[in-house]
């Protein structure tokens, strides 16, 4: 007679206690009543996966509810030593750097300049120590890191930018100074993440996010899933072509700014969002600026939707300028007979892509540490 497998009540305990992890990562510390309600478990149950997860060090006390009738009940919460993952947004100037637990909270936060002659791994790195001194947790570990960039990344973690393609050498160096894995990403295409999961997307089945900055991108959504492209190149929008722009010449960037600027006699050196301030003061000379730079956008965006046809458009970054969006909403009208398109502003504005970075670290620590706290380590042999 063969013997009955223990598999599934190891299967059972597991799933148990991954809704357990879940349920304090999602509302904080509770009793054991409220983690019943909430998983719907035996009180029996509970208390033996909180023993197996203790024992595991990833759960602790965390004082005692006073707030209900009868006699005080202990509180349980994800144990406070189980380390962060590091979220980063980098643009052409700087790097934002947020440490979050497994709850999701950010618990520090870092942003700094690219110094002349630094390099930029070596800058992340400091700040993600500076996050690190400031929650006094120097020696908590740094489990992974979410970095959101500029440019192309390609399946491997590659950065096509400004400098030409890496080949992966800013991951691979980024995880080698870290001893943790970096995951790289778009940071247009997190921004589409943020808006898809807690902003101006939630409701949405498909959309283009469209991102202003030093340039122009699209994070897209398809049926509720970013679509990132065979190589990587889904969103480049930049170059889209444009009468009577020249094959290969950009949208909008900081040079295009810079030469609408200087044919209305504006200080071509000036940033966008100094003309978004002056439109917005009603200076005439800006509005002319930004009604051009809104033309732009609509053409790009009545690209997009004749081939993917979302439900929606969402500005994100400088677009989503109250100038800039009444600038687009013009523009679209005049078009609407032909092309009807409906656009949103971000929830986040210029946040978009760390909020992003913050919810893809969050999410991924979770999943790495709860797999690592439920796997049961191998027997030894006899």
């Amino acid at each position: 007679m063969s013997r009955p497998l223990a598999g599934p009540q190891g299967l059972l305990r597991t799933l148990n206690g991954r809704a357990i992890l879940e349920a304090l990562a999602a509302s904080g510390p509770q009793t054991r009543a409220e983690l019943m309600a909430r998983t719907g478990l035996s009180r029996t149950a509970v208390t033996q996966v909180l023993r197996m997860l203790e024992a595991a060090g990833a759960v602790a006390a965390a004082g005692v509810d006073r707030d209900t009738r009868g006699p005080a009940a202990g509180r349980v919460a994800l144990h406070p030593r189980l380390g962060f993952a590091a979220a980063v947004h980098v643009d052409h100037h700087a790097a934002h750097v947020v440490l979050v637990d497994p709850s999701g909270a950010v618990r520090a936060e870092e942003h700094g300049d690219f110094p002349p002659n630094v390099d930029r791994v070596a800058h992340i790195v400091a700040l993600i120590e500076r996050c690190r001194r400031g929650v006094r947790a120097a020696k908590e570990a740094i489990h992974l890191a979410v970095v959101g960039v500029p440019g192309i990344v390609t399946a491997d973690g590659g950065i096509r930018d400004d400098l030409g393609p890496d080949g992966g050498a800013f991951r691979s160096a980024l995880a080698a100074a870290l001893g943790c894995p970096v995951r790289i990403e778009n940071d247009v295409n997190l921004a589409a993440l943020a808006e898809l999961t807690s902003g101006a997307g939630g409701d949405l089945s498909s959309f283009a996010l469209l991102l202003l900055d030093d340039g122009l991108g699209a994070g897209i959504v398809i049926d509720g899933t970013l679509h990132r492209g065979f190589s990587g190149v889904a969103g480049e929008v930049m170059y889209l072509p444009q009468t009577p722009l020249p094959i290969g010449a950009p949208v909008v960037s900081d040079a295009v700014v810079g030469d609408l600027a200087l044919g209305v006699g504006r200080d071509a050196d000036a940033p966008l969002a100094e003309h978004l301030e002056a439109a917005a003061r009603g200076d005439e000379a800006a509005s002319r600026i930004i009604a051009e730079i809104g033309r732009r956008i609509v053409l790009v965006a009545g690209s997009v939707g004749l081939v993917l046809d979302p439900e929606a458009f969402i500005l994100s970054g400088e677009a989503a300028h109250p100038a800039l969006v009444a600038a687009v909403d013009r523009v679209a009208g005049e078009y609407a007979a032909q092309l009807p398109l409906r656009f949103r502003v971000s929830s986040f504005g210029p946040e978009a892509p760390l909020i992003g970075a913050i919810s893809e670290a969050g999410s991924a620590l979770r999943s790495m540490l709860f797999s690592r706290i439920l796997t049961p380590a191998p027997r030894a042999g006899r």
